[in-house]
């Protein structure tokens, strides 16, 4: 179970929606999102109605602003729930077609170039849990929610290009 509350203001005020569970289009409750309660449940949080355009990744916690989920806009017009799972695992490609095996991953990764030398992740499998990846080190810019299932190329996950930088497992902290 999740639950979490959109305000059109910042600091927790106007109008405010409350929703436990996905939604498609967030439009009709609210016409910006300027600050989030999230209060149980892992989200993952869409600019553009039927979860498209930038994505957000929120755990428990409060955000006044919505430059603290790293928004880019006042924007959010779907959201979804995300599963939590107790095992994750994943394996990263340099090449498409999961070809050129990088590494299988089973923790939190800061940094890809760090870890593996590798800047660019062309296609990826992940085998158990749900991660969101970013294209940043240290959980920074565009971030992209992979569940279970094949990736046979960077635009499978919505990337715009094969950069990559951080990977992160969803797990409810609390």
């Amino acid at each position: 179970m999740g639950k979490i509350t959109f305000y059109e203001d910042r600091g927790f005020q106007g109008l405010c929606y409350e929703c436990s569970s996905d939604c498609p289009n967030l439009q009709p409750y609210f016409s910006r999102c300027n600050s989030i309660r999230v209060d149980s449940g892992c989200w993952m949080l869409y600019e553009r109605p039927n979860y498209q355009g930038h994505q957000y990744f929120l755990r428990r916690g409060d955000y006044p602003d919505y430059q603290q989920w790293m928004g880019l806009s006042d924007s959010i017009r779907s959201c979804c729930l995300i599963r939590d799972t107790s095992s994750h695992r994943l394996r990263l490609y340099e090449r498409e077609d999961q070809k050129g095996l990088v590494a299988e991953l089973s923790e939190d990764c800061p940094s890809i170039q760090d870890r593996f030398r590798l800047s660019e992740v062309r296609s990826l499998h992940v085998l158990e849990g749900c991660w969101v990846l970013y294209e940043m080190p240290n959980y920074r810019g565009r971030q992209y929610l992979l569940r279970p299932q094949e990736y046979r190329r960077y635009q499978d996950w919505g990337a715009v290009d094969a950069k990559a930088g951080s990977l992160r497992r969803v797990v409810d902290l609390y």
